[in-house]
This record gives C-alpha cells, structure tokens and sequence, in this order.
C-alpha cells in the first residue's frame, strides 16, 4: 500500500530529530567556542581543520548516495544486474587513486575551488568559464534531478503529493546547509548509519522475500536462488548480444570510458572533493579510504533489491505495479519493494531513502554557495568583502538555488530516466573537463588556450559522435565492439565515446600547448613534490585490502 503507517511516520520523525538536533549541536558548541563559524568563510565552506576521517568519509558517500542510486541504479539492478556494480566497486579504487595523487596537489597549492584550481594553474578566463558551467550544471541539472527524482520516490512509497515531498526535501537540506560543511560532515555520518541500517534492511527483507516465494526461508537461500533464478544478472563483464552492452560495453570498464567517469567525478568535482580540502593529508586519505571501503558495499543495498525485484516480477508478484505505460519500467523496482515491507520496517528503508537525498541534497548545495562566493562573488562583484559577509552571502546562495530547485524540479520530466542515463550526458563534459584537469596536473606545458580547447572542443565532438549514427553507417566499428545496433541503427556506447573523446582532448591539447610554448607562450605550473605521493603504512595497507577485495569480486563473477 502506498502510505506510511504511524509506526513508520514515527520512525522516520525520530531519525529527523536526531539529524537536526545533532546539527544544532555541532552548530553551537562550533560558535560558542570561538564564533568562527559565523565569520570565518573558509571554515564555514570548507570546515577547515575540524572534520575527521570517518566525517570525511560519511560525508562523501552520504552526498554522492542518492535517489540516484537507490532508485535509478536498483533500477539498472533490475534491467541487467550486477554488471552496473561497476560504477561502485571501480568508485573504491578511484578514490584511492584520488587519495595518492589529486588531493595531495589541492592541499600542497592551498585550493579551495576547482575553478580556483582551474584560475591558479591556467588564467582567470577558463577559471570565469568554468565557474559559471558548474553553476548553471549543479544547479540546473544535479540539484534539480536529486530533488526530482527524491521526490517521486518519496511520493512513491508515502503516498504523499509529489510537491510536499519536494518541499520537504529541500526544507531539510537547507536547514543543514545553512550551518555550514561542519554541520553537513557530521550530520552525515548519522545519514549514512540510516542509509546502511535501512538499505540493509531492505536487501534483507527481498532476500527473504524470494526464499519465501520459492518455499524456503533466510538471506542466503534468498540470495542463493536469485543466482540461480537470474544466473544472467551476475555477470560484470557482458558480452556484446547482451541488450545491456550499449550501456556497459564488456571490457571498457575496466579498460576505457568508465575511468574517465570516476576520476573526473571523484578527482575533478567541487560537489566531491570539497569534504577533504579543508583537512590534513593524512585525514584526507584516511577518509577517502573509508569512503573507498563503504563503495565496495553498496551494491549489497543499491543493486541486489532490483535483482530480487526481477525475480519476483519474473514470477508475476508485482503484477502491474511495475508496469509504465504498458511497458516495464526498471525504476520502479525500488519504490515497489518498498510497498511490500512491513509496517515500521518501511519507516526505517524510507528514513534511508530520505537521508540519502537530504545529504546529497545539502552537499550539492554547499558547493553552489562555494563557488559563488569564492569564485564570483568575492573576485567580481564584492573584491573587498569580509569573511562575515562572505559567509552571509553564501548562505543567501543555499536559499536561492534550493528555491529555483523547487521552481524547476516538477517540470523536468526525467521520471522514466535511470542511472546510465544520466551518466550519458554527464558524459558530454567529462572528458574535456578530465582532460584538462590531469594535464594541469602533471604537465607544466599545458597552456590556458588548450584547456579551452578540451573543454568546448571535447563537448562538441561528443554531440556529433552522440548523432553520428544517424548520418552515417557505423557497422563497420560491430567487430570491435564499438558500435552496438540500437532499433537498426549502429551506435557508440556512451562510455566508448568517452574514451575517444578524451584521447581527441589529450591530442588536441598536448599539440596546442607545444605550438604554443615553442612560440614563448608562459604557463602557470603547480606547487609538486614526489613525497607528496608517499602514503603511510596503514593507508597502504587499506589500499591494498580495497584492491584485493575489487579483484576478487571481479574474479568471481566474471
């Protein structure tokens, strides 16, 4: 049934509580100690030296889990099982990659931006450029599709109208945003307990679900029987016949595009990075690492409840509740697990659900209020305004995008889209955006108008590469593996694209910066040492278990 019961409105108000009351706690000891939290920009941005590992860590995957996850990529659960697992299990190796070599060159160069990165290591125009792209991005795109999509599924399981949900979500992110990236950090640890606790929760009762249907009882015969039941939705690698490789093209995740998806997501992301650009290194890395460990197991709770919900539709147990339109729609398999769990269960899976979406919610915020103050307000409109005003103005920012959020979000219209599509056209800027960042990084010739280049010249070719297909025959890219035909026609998985537009951003790039340079052209190169990379022995040897740990995972379902 569509509703929650009083069991499950209790729940789900004892858990609201708990987060506000502790964030008003964080709040005031911070300011009734030494007021820096009111006017103490960096502080109120960054959380500058106060976050701990584990902060750190939560906070990252609070924000990055979202309806996303548990709605969409359940959904890809429920389209083509484990194999969408990729995009977490690769996330884990990622963030150590991110751990060893990009947060070490943020930290060592005091950045507090990516557009600060982007103005300090090439000019003012790109960093300009790129400050207001990721403005109108996280504001139009992300903050409006978490808010959105949050909202329908909220709406799914409460039965509450779609605009009191989408109100309510916001009320709550803001009232956590406004207390700054302190409040954000900590409070997100208690979001990930209610967002593991229930996700578990759920994955446990549609385990039991199947092992019931089927006559037995528990967990393990449960998960037993969806091997079994659904053997071809526990493959990682697909093969090309598999209706699933447009979006998951075999050996490309692990070999191509979907590297240039985390790093760029993980390693070049204000949303992301900012949790660790106001701690230590060895803080940083040690909350990334957490972060890493905490990936690796959330396809127990994002990804096995589709499979299950496949399962079960497989046996006619939801009937059309699973039906869009007359068709199957793969992104309802969430919400309708939901609906079958038990009084006071579901008010803990829908306590998860909401953590999730606040905390994605409140991070993606507090990166809009960053880069407007730090990045336009303070350089171009106030150059002489205080710490207190920027802090000021930052949260009028958190009000003005979660209000146009509101304003946006019931006219999007992506209730039928799902996790890869909206990796799709996230992809159309990845590569020129990951392309530009790692040159900066590790190359002192790259030069301002090539990182131009890569980010408008990497967007265009990705559009024509996205309508090639219709003008012109591809079949002859079928015997590599880089055309898939899709209703007659011929196309490039989207993360084969990635790859060859980010090989294009690399050329392109590395070819302009050396005309240039031969020309006399000046480059802005990077504070970097080799012992910077150097990592202790405890975070090494958490790198190694997280490496083992992907690998064996990959080993065993091949």
């Amino acid at each position: 049934m569509n509703q929650l019961a009083t069991i499950d409105y209790i729940i789900f108000f004892i858990y609201f509580l708990i987060v506000a009351g502790y964030g008003i706690w964080i709040y005031r000891q911070k300011t009734s100690h030494d007021g820096t939290l009111e006017g103490d920009s960096k502080d109120y941005f960054l959380a500058e030296g106060s976050l701990t590992w584990w902060a750190i860590g939560s906070s990252l995957i609070a924000s990055n889990i979202s309806a996303e996850q548990f709605v969409a990529m359940s959904g890809s659960g429920f389209k083509m099982g484990l194999a969408i697992a990729a995009y977490e299990w690769m996330a884990a190796i990622t963030l150590v990659i991110v751990a060893v070599f990009f947060i070490p060159v943020y930290l060592k160069n005091n950045i507090a931006t990516m557009p600060q990165f982007l103005h300090q290591r090439y000019n003012g125009t790109v960093a300009m450029i790129m400050a207001v792209f990721w403005l109108a991005l996280y504001v139009v795109v992300n903050l409006t599709s978490i808010l959105y999509l949050g909202a329908i599924a909220a709406s799914s399981v409460s039965g509450l109208n779609i605009n009191i949900c989408i109100y309510g979500l916001a009320i709550c992110a803001v009232i956590i945003t406004l207390g700054g990236m302190k409040v954000i950090g900590f409070t997100d640890v208690i979001q990930v307990f209610f967002l593991i606790l229930g996700g578990l929760a759920t994955t446990y009762m549609a385990l039991n679900l199947v092992a019931e249907h089927y006559g037995t009882s528990g967990v393990v015969n449960g998960f037993n029987l969806l091997t079994t039941q659904a053997n071809d939705h526990f493959h990682m690698i697909l093969e090309r016949d598999n209706p699933s490789y447009i979006d998951l093209p075999g050996m490309t995740v692990l070999l191509g595009g979907l590297w240039i998806v985390n790093l760029n997501y993980w390693g070049c992301n204000q949303y992301i990075t900012q949790r660790a650009l106001g701690a230590d290194l060895p803080t940083a890395r040690g909350g990334l690492l957490f972060a890493a460990f905490l990936k690796i197991m959330m396809p127990v709770i994002v990804v096995l409840p589709g499979i299950a919900a496949f399962v079960l539709f497989k046996q006619n147990v939801f009937g059309s509740e699973m039906m869009l339109d007359g068709k199957v729609a793969p992104d309802r398999a969430y919400p309708v697990l939901l609906n079958i769990l038990p009084v006071g269960l579901k008010g803990l899976s829908f306590a998860a659900l909401t953590a999730a979406v606040v905390a994605s919610l409140a991070g993606k915020a507090n990166s809009i209020a960053t880069i407007f103050t730090l990045d336009i307000y303070k350089k171009v409109l106030n150059k002489d305004a205080s710490e207190k005003k920027m802090v000021a103005v930052g949260k009028i920012s958190v009000v003005v995008a979660m209000l146009l959020g509101i304003l946006l979000a019931p006219h999007l219209g992506i209730e039928k889209g799902g996790f890869t599509y909206i990796q799709e056209y996230t992809g159309f800027v990845s590569p020129g955006i990951f392309a530009m960042f790692i040159l900066g990084f590790f190359w002192k010739k790259a030069t301002s108008t090539a990182a131009l280049f890569a980010t408008i010249g990497g967007f265009l070719l990705s559009v024509l590469l996205k309508f090639l297909p219709i003008m012109t025959d591809l079949s002859w890219l079928a015997p590599f593996g880089f055309a898939v035909p899709v209703n007659g026609i011929y196309e490039i998985p989207f993360l084969d694209r990635m790859g060859f537009v980010f090989v294009f951003c690399i050329l392109g790039m590395v070819l302009i910066s050396l005309i240039q340079t031969s020309q006399g052209a000046k480059t802005n190169g990077l504070e970097i040492d080799t012992d910077m990379f150097r990592t202790n022995r405890s975070f090494t040897v958490g790198s190694i278990i997280v490496a083992v740990l992907v690998t064996v995972l990959y080993t065993i379902y091949w």
